[in-house]
């Protein structure tokens, strides 16, 4: 009777939807407030663990590899989850109360106008934690053209691993204390990406959908279940499970590729860091107390530029400067090819590297990021904006581009699929960033 009456509503043709759009909201906006007390008590934990290991070693290449590779790397990944874990924490409430099965009826006629069907839903609701096992979950698809068609837009929803991305570049355009009335306008930008990711997901089926040809007709046909109360026991065992795959999965490859960004940030080639120290040095000596630090800042600066790691963003610079990145930003996209995840430790190495006197966090480093050539603040609105447009589009992601190949036993299907949301992001970012 319950059952019966909550889905005359939740099924509704048109409360069915702004439902559906409430519980979303609702969720990001609970997702960053609930968050933020944790991650700060995370941040502040580490900011006292890095300046008590800088200030109890001799100074050195050990020193400096702990702080500035190790523990900035950790950093960049236990942060995020408390985020992480509330995420999957929702998406399990709303699957275990029989929730999810009504989003896949009332979207079955949506998604058939963009050649898809109910079976496409779960597949890409799932999307949001992790393209990979969505990918594997088409396997339910029976039509070809349903399944090639969500295999290849699935990506483009914005998964867990966009999360520590999106997290980081919307506080630094957004200030702690822009509140709209009851709403958290960090949570409504973070909401707008995630809407941004659905609407291009849509939009590509609906193109796919002409030009992939079938003559095979599908059929939608499913059992409500009746709505429970969650098994609290059963959702805790899974964010536990799924904060420990992304700890030691995520972990491995953001402290590895730290460790890596470390040696090239710290390094360069022959006698390049003695020249730029010779430099300095009688200017340090002879400033004052008040100059002392900003000469030092300029050396270190200076010293990054022409280390492996400079050298290497130099390379790409002229390519991803259309999209307002420069050569520190290019090498962050580099490494985050490996997992999308992997930008926020990038940076948080590329802006310690030899700097393990002044610990801050990540954040209020890159604030003070000047321009050289403007003096103007290098993760402006425009820059933020433009990143987080090219994370929410491209595919950054080595894992769905293996499961991809997979599942679809074609080079051509997955090669087109990289080209084309590489493209699509590298495209969008362009526009976003001249616009703003």
């Amino acid at each position: 009777k319950l059952s019966y009456t909550a889905d005359k509503f939740i099924t509704h043709p048109v409360f069915g939807y702004l439902t559906l759009l409430f519980v979303l909201f609702s969720v990001f906006q609970i997702i960053f407030f609930l968050a933020e007390y944790p991650m700060n008590w995370i941040e502040s934990f580490f900011g006292w663990a890095m300046e008590v290991t800088a200030g109890a070693l001799p100074q050195g290449q050990l020193s400096d590899l702990l702080v500035n590779g190790v523990l900035a790397g950790l950093s960049g990944v236990v942060i995020f989850i408390p985020q992480i874990a509330l995420l999957f924490f929702f998406i399990g409430l709303l699957e275990d109360s029989g929730y999810m099965a009504r989003v896949s009826f009332i979207m079955d006629k949506v998604f058939r106008r963009f050649g898809l069907n109910g079976k496409s839903v779960i597949p890409i609701v799932s999307g949001v934690a992790c393209a990979v096992p969505s990918v594997l979950g088409t396997r339910t698809i029976s039509n070809v053209k349903e399944r090639l068609i969500t295999i290849f837009i699935i990506p483009l929803m914005s998964c867990s691993a966009r999360l520590p991305v999106y997290t980081l570049l919307i506080s630094l355009m957004i200030p702690d204390d822009a509140v709209l009335g009851i709403l958290n306008l960090k949570g409504l930008t973070l909401f707008g990406l995630y809407f941004l990711g659905f609407a291009a997901t849509m939009l590509t089926a609906f193109v796919l959908k002409f030009i992939i040809k079938s003559k095979e007709k599908s059929y939608f046909v499913m059992e409500l279940p009746v709505y429970r109360l969650p098994q609290w026991k059963s959702i805790g065992i899974i964010v536990v499970n799924k904060v420990k795959v992304f700890l030691w999965e995520a972990g491995k490859i953001i402290l590895a590729v730290s460790i890596v960004l470390w040696f090239l940030s710290s390094h360069g080639p022959s006698d390049s860091f003695d020249k730029v120290e010779q430099k300095y040095t009688v200017q340090i000596e002879a400033a004052s107390d008040e100059h002392k630090g900003e000469l030092i800042k300029t050396m270190e600066a200076e010293k990054l530029e022409t280390s492996y790691a400079g050298i290497l963003g130099k390379k790409i610079e002229p390519v991803i400067k259309p999209m307002g990145f420069d050569w520190k930003i290019g090498i962050a996209l580099i490494t985050s090819f490996a997992a999308r995840e992997v930008f926020v430790g990038t940076m948080a190495t590329i802006y310690s590297a030899n700097d393990a006197e002044n610990v801050s966090s990540i954040r209020e480093k890159l604030l003070s990021e000047k321009n050289p050539e403007t003096s103007k603040p290098v993760y402006g609105f425009g820059v933020c904006l433009s990143l987080l447009v090219f994370y929410a589009f491209a595919m950054q992601c080595m894992s769905t581009i293996a499961g991809v190949y997979r599942e679809t036993k074609s080079w051509k299907w997955m090669t087109g699929q990289l080209i084309y949301m590489t493209g699509l992001a590298y495209i969008s970012s362009v526009i976003v960033y001249h616009l703003f």
